[in-house]
């Protein structure tokens, strides 16, 4: 939905973050007595543009918000006082405010996520800032759009109602109370009402009726938007671009493209660097472990698709007296007799994976993506799943959204792995830096409980 009918609601949404960090800083100054010097100010607007705009409410369980909340917290605050310790400026700040900021802060975040969604549409209501919206087309993406309008009460939309020339009847899924009449009605409607929206929810195919509605409802001071029937298929990064002013609709399309493909690719190489720096006598270590445990080389090479599908190699330490990389690739299993003892370890603990941090300097991998498979088994379920290469419009990931809810090892049946690429999938639409954050510290959780790799 456009900004523009809905942009209080959007604009205190998005303000949220900022609006409580800040005034949790300054709070905090204020109880312990501090004067709000230039360094504070300074803070201050660093602290805005690291939060806005803020992540929109999602339907989610308690605990899923305040790891949230924590996750993305944690990285301002650590990238704050790196700042700080870089341009040696943290002298400037009284320690007990940012220690009691960096505390104080999450807990008054989780706090207003909670309580704002329910409470903002009310206030809107009462300051006469709510709008009221109809939709043309009781079909159902009308229907699926009204639900998305009344389950999103931040948004400061009401809905009144649907128009339809079909008789209540055939409205499969619609009460009748929400039909408030014709096509031919509507216009009228719209004026005596006060409607400040309307949503064309017609088929494209009616392209004739869509021309004669768009002319009447010239007439009126509504805003109007058509919303296309592109949703039966799987939108992945839907968004609307022009080719020379003429606009064209991205139905599948990457995430990482323009300053969030920067962004990814410098966050990469920051965080492989400093982790290879800080783990390079582990390596070292396992490296020689490997030698000892097995004949046969510490790294395991193996053939896998990246980017947009095309092959790339892939460093693993190896966990195998076997060295497969053919046209038939099996997938180790519990008490698989070609894994080495100081493998299942290595495995086990996902110690074997530490390799690929190089794969992510060399711009083959990420840091968080879909998990690479064997070439082989690419080609088997391409054929058994529907949009299993789209998981291939990003680079695959060390580790990610699937592996960190619980489909990490082996995927002995077709619906473990049916269920890996409807998360790759999710994770394409939905991809944030904070998602990023988000499923890295949860890795650290998911490797030290997790028993199933092996």
């Amino acid at each position: 939905m456009a900004l523009s009918s809905m942009s209080t609601g959007v604009l205190v949404q998005a303000s949220l973050d900022s609006i409580i960090a800040i005034g949790s800083l300054f709070g905090c100054a204020a109880l312990l007595g501090v004067s709000l010097s230039g360094a504070y100010m300074i803070l201050a607007l660093l602290v805005f543009s690291m939060t806005f705009p803020g992540v929109l409410p999602r339907e989610a369980a308690g605990k899923n918000l305040a790891f949230g909340i924590l996750a993305r917290w944690s990285a301002v605050v650590a990238l704050l006082v790196f700042l700080g310790w870089a341009t040696q400026t943290l002298s400037a700040f009284d320690e007990r405010v940012i220690f009691y900021w960096a505390l104080t802060t999450p807990v008054a975040l989780y706090v207003a996520h909670r309580i704002v969604p329910g409470l903002l549409p009310r206030i809107l209501a009462a300051e006469g800032l709510e709008k009221v919206c109809v939709i043309a087309g009781a079909s159902s993406l009308g229907i699926g759009l009204s639900e998305r309008i009344r389950a999103m009460p931040f948004l400061g939309m009401r809905f009144a109602g649907f128009f339809d020339d079909r008789h209540p009847e055939r409205l499969v899924g619609l009460k009748d109370a929400h039909t408030l009449g014709r096509l031919s009605d509507l216009v009228q409607y719209v004026k005596s009402h006060g409607i400040d929206v309307i949503y064309i929810t017609l088929p494209m195919a009616s392209q004739p009726r869509i021309l004669n509605l768009l002319d009447e409802l010239k007439d009126t001071t509504a805003s109007i938007y058509f919303v296309p029937d592109i949703f039966l298929f799987d939108l992945i990064q839907a968004r609307v671009d022009s080719i020379g002013g003429i606009p064209v609709l991205a139905v599948c399309e990457t995430p990482l493209f323009g300053i969030n493909a920067l962004i990814k690719r410098v966050s990469d190489i920051v965080l492989a660097l400093s982790i290879l720096v800080f783990i390079s006598p582990l390596m070292l270590a396992i490296a020689i472990g490997v030698k000892r445990s097995s004949p046969g080389p510490a790294l395991f090479k193996q053939r896998r698709y990246g980017l947009d599908g095309r092959e790339i190699v892939v460093y693993k330490f190896r966990t195998m007296t076997t060295l497969e990389d053919g046209d038939v690739v099996r997938q180790a299993t519990r008490g698989d007799k070609r894994i080495t003892r100081f493998g299942a370890f290595l495995r086990r603990t996902s110690l074997d994976e530490l390799p690929q941090f190089i794969n992510v300097l060399q711009g083959r991998m990420s840091v968080v993506g879909p998990r690479p498979h064997a070439v082989a088994h690419n080609e088997m379920y391409r054929r058994l799943i529907s949009g299993y290469m789209i998981r291939h419009k990003v680079k695959p990931g060390i580790t990610g959204l699937a592996q960190v809810n619980g489909l990490r090892g082996e995927t002995d049946t077709l619906e473990k792995m049916k269920a890996r690429v409807e998360y790759d999938l999710s994770y394409l639409r939905n991809w944030s830096v904070w998602l990023d954050i988000l499923i890295v510290l949860k890795t650290v959780f998911v490797v030290i409980r997790d028993q199933n790799a092996y």
